[in-house]
């Protein structure tokens, strides 16, 4: 069997040379030609997989390595009996770790009490479920509004529109979807955007095109919001450059690549594979995951602020925010190049249960907290 892997698919030639001969390449050079031997292809979000790349190709096997699949053309795969898989849930931890250290940053910089505010979370699926844990840990009150969600179980906890839009802080976690009863794309268009509440805080994690760029620029700029993060952009791997200055926290997609996440990818498509061949898969990652790089967090339970700085220790947000804004001093020309290299080269960073918090003396509420956010809690 002949496999292409996208080069950022960690252990992909480990995992997927269980199964016959592996290449890989950059995700965005993958071109037919490439696939004229191949019999199954992993991805990830970044590779368009459709009828231009694949029609006359012997693929039968198509994988995404993520959670999003818009990058999919499903149904012109059902069309050409490819099977298809992605990897629901493989970096949902992740993201909502990326969530948390971009809330306590936030709180920091704009002087907030995370335990007075409203987190408003669009999208309670795999990723917006934990996002909601880690949110109420950290002290929000969190309002979830997921309309699909609602209508197949009506359970009263998802909340109207208008109650997240009343929220001090927004937060999206919706599938690209531009067409069906629940389209996404512009989903915070002019409308939303001025609908929220003043003062407000915007939050975009989910996909670019989610957001309007052109909108989000205009709310910035009156003031009607106090601020933004955006980890993925509309047009990328093209920025806006003008919006990439306005906003608090920049980052290049990145907010799902925790190592562990990526690691959860790579093994569910191969199980997928396997399951397509009728074989069982017998690949461990364990053996080949590297130690953690910050393996113990010391904290003093007398002083506030703790878990704050147990987040911040394990994963700082603004270190990719740095390496993010270096890209305003990079020919136009080569922005696009510079956010692929950004995330092709993107620092090892584990989740928080690879690490375990000791606290001194032990305090039962603030052990509860650190559990919630995801941390092994020692004494």
């Amino acid at each position: 069997m002949r496999i292409l892997v996208d080069e950022n698919v960690p252990y992909g030639r480990e995992a997927f040379g269980t199964l016959g001969e592996v290449r890989t390449a950059h995700g965005r050079k993958i071109t037919r030609d490439m696939l004229m031997d191949v019999d199954a292809l992993v991805i990830r979000s970044i590779t368009k997989a459709d009828r231009a790349l694949l029609e006359g190709t012997p693929v039968r096997f198509v994988g995404t390595c993520t959670i999003g699949e818009d990058h999919v053309d499903k149904a012109y795969l059902a069309e050409a009996d490819i099977a298809f898989s992605s990897a629901p849930g493989c970096n949902a931890g992740s993201v909502a770790q990326y969530i948390a250290s971009a809330l306590v940053t936030l709180s920091m910089k704009h002087r907030f009490d995370m335990r007075r505010m409203k987190l408003g979370i669009v999208g309670v699926g795999n990723v917006g479920s934990k996002v909601a844990r880690v949110g109420a840990a950290l002290g929000f009150e969190c309002v979830l509004n997921d309309p699909p969600l609602f209508e197949q179980t009506g359970d009263p906890k998802y909340r109207p529109l208008d109650e997240i839009l009343d929220c001090d802080i927004i937060t999206l976690h919706v599938p690209m979807q531009k067409s069906g009863p629940w389209p996404t794309w512009h989903l915070a268009d002019d409308a939303f955007l001025a609908r929220m509440k003043p003062g407000s805080l915007l939050i975009n994690s989910s996909r670019g095109g989610v957001c309007c760029n052109q909108a989000l620029k205009a709310a910035l700029r009156s003031g009607h919001l106090r601020g933004a993060v955006l980890d993925v952009w509309e047009g990328e791997p093209v920025v806006d450059i003008e919006l990439l200055a306005k906003v608090d926290i920049v980052t290049p997609h990145i907010a799902g690549y925790s190592f562990d996440g990526k690691v959860n990818g790579t093994r569910q498509i191969l199980e997928a594979l396997c399951a397509v061949l009728g074989q069982p898969s017998a690949w461990d990652p364990t053996p080949l995951l590297p130690a953690p790089e910050v393996p113990e967090v010391f904290t003093n339970s007398t002083e506030s602020g703790a878990e704050i700085c147990a987040v911040l220790s394990v994963y700082d947000i603004l270190h990719d925010d740095v390496g993010m804004r270096a890209m305003t001093e990079v020919p136009e020309a080569e922005r696009g190049a510079f956010f692929d290299r950004l995330r092709k080269e993107y620092p090892r960073r584990r989740e928080f249960f690879n690490t375990a918090v000791y606290v001194q003396p032990p305090e039962p509420a603030l052990e509860q907290q650190l559990m919630e956010l995801g941390f092994v809690v020692r004494h």
